[in-house]
């Protein structure tokens, strides 16, 4: 990313940031009402990974003083942030706008997060080192008004506001960074992902079932299904030809290419009987888990540690959903073919013991076993393929991606999954 000097925009399609902005945020942050200055501030584009189709984001480095009241000077201070706007490509924002997923993650920083967190200290006090994090950045501010102008002014009160406006703390700022999509992820941060992502569905599934909440009830905003069934199945139509053609001119996979041909017909069915949760274990999920929205951190101990981006779709779901996209998506096939029980293990013992940590057995209470998990799993690959379909411009191109993508329907294809077997219940 090249720095560039607050004061002008970083090209002519930017948000322009100004001062009384960022103090207006830094005043939330610091629950004040005075007694911040600002020094300095630069502001820069803000997708360091790749282009991000359902966000224009940029990235904000504010230098500042902060004096708390009765102090007589202030302490400086630095913060570096994210802010995610909506598109100003029309098509984008049209399309982001009318599938809502703009709100649906300033929803998920606002209503779902908090709700985990104070379910989380009910259960889980922080003083009990109990490694249970909910890995995801912090949020510090957000502004959502559906159907304004969209004026090119950040302003905190204007009606003429952008519809939606969410900053999150930049993890970068912090020493995690990006995975490579075309490497894979290593065994170590896949580990890290699984042990991010379970903390989410254990204690989702801990405040449906501890508090008696009906999720979909009390979060209506989340993909449901229906509508999840339709952008995802756009997407495979789209994604659909483009693999067929590179089917076709890769020799070898003729039986793959007439498995897919018999699928195809029966994809948007496929897709809403996948994404329904099975009772009693439908829970929070991310619905679009994959190494692109994750950020990874080395820590002293040679762990690895993840925190997960990009909640726009997020679902009352499967878990194994997250799960299966992860794991045909992002890690080499050397990987997924050696180490899938293992990391599935890894899933498994976390939740349970995380679940009985609070109280809810998931195999006597709710009759969850780690068989019955394979089985939802093998249907879920088949969910998470037709989603890497709706994405394989992503992977046409990329000869590692492209190779990976060829493993999974040879193995697919030789486990019959692609034949449907045991795939819909």
């Amino acid at each position: 990313m090249s720095d560039t000097e607050e004061d002008s925009t970083c090209s002519d399609s930017c948000w322009p940031i100004n001062e009384d902005w960022l103090m207006e945020v830094l005043k939330k942050h610091h629950e004040v009402r005075s007694g911040i200055s600002i020094s300095e501030f630069k502001v820069r584009q803000g997708c360091q990974d790749g282009v991000n189709n359902l966000s224009d984001i940029l990235a904000v480095s504010v230098v500042y003083e902060f004096a708390k009241d009765g102090d007589d000077g202030g302490v400086r201070q630095s913060l570096d942030i994210v802010i995610k706007l909506l598109p100003q490509d029309p098509f984008s924002r049209y399309f982001v706008t009318e599938a809502q997923f703009d709100l649906r993650e300033i929803k998920f920083y606002t209503s779902i997060l908090p709700d985990l967190m104070a379910f989380q200290e009910q259960y889980f006090p922080k003083e009990q080192g109990n490694g249970m994090v909910v890995s995801v950045p912090t949020c510090f501010y957000t502004q959502y008004a559906p159907g304004c102008g969209g004026s090119a002014q950040l302003s905190l009160a204007s009606p003429d506001a952008p519809e939606s406006i969410l900053v999150l703390e930049d993890m970068r700022s912090l020493g995690f960074k990006g995975a490579n999509f075309t490497a894979g992820l290593t065994l170590g941060q896949t580990e890290a992902a699984i042990r991010a992502i379970v903390t989410i569905h254990a204690l989702s599934l801990g405040l449906k079932i501890k508090r008696k909440v009906d999720l979909n009830e009390k979060y209506p905003f989340l993909f449901q299904t229906t509508r999840a069934t339709e952008s995802y199945q756009q997407l495979v139509e789209q994604g659909m030809p483009q693999l067929t053609k590179f089917l076709e001119r890769t020799p070898g996979y003729t039986n793959e290419l007439k498995a897919l041909t018999k699928i195809r017909p029966k994809t948007k069915q496929l897709i809403e009987t996948l994404l329904q949760p099975i009772e009693p274990m439908g829970l929070i999920t991310h619905t679009d888990f994959w190494c692109n929205n994750l950020l990874f951190r080395s820590e002293s101990d040679r762990t690895d540690s993840c925190t997960i981006l990009d909640w726009q779709m997020v679902t009352y779901s499967r878990p194994t959903n997250d799960l299966a996209l992860l794991l045909i998506s992002s890690i080499p096939s050397s990987t997924r073919r050696q180490h899938t029980d293992r990391l599935l293990d890894l899933y498994y013992g976390a939740l349970k013991s995380y679940c009985l940590k609070m109280d809810v057995d998931i195999e006597a209470d709710l009759g969850y076993s780690r068989n019955k998990m394979d089985c939802e799993y093998r249907q879920s690959l088949l969910l998470a393929l037709l989603l890497c379909i709706g994405s394989v411009d992503i992977a046409i191109g990329n000869a590692a991606a492209e190779q990976r993508l060829l493993d999974v329907l040879r193995d697919f294809n030789e486990e019959g999954i692609l034949g449907l077997e045991g795939c819909v219940a």
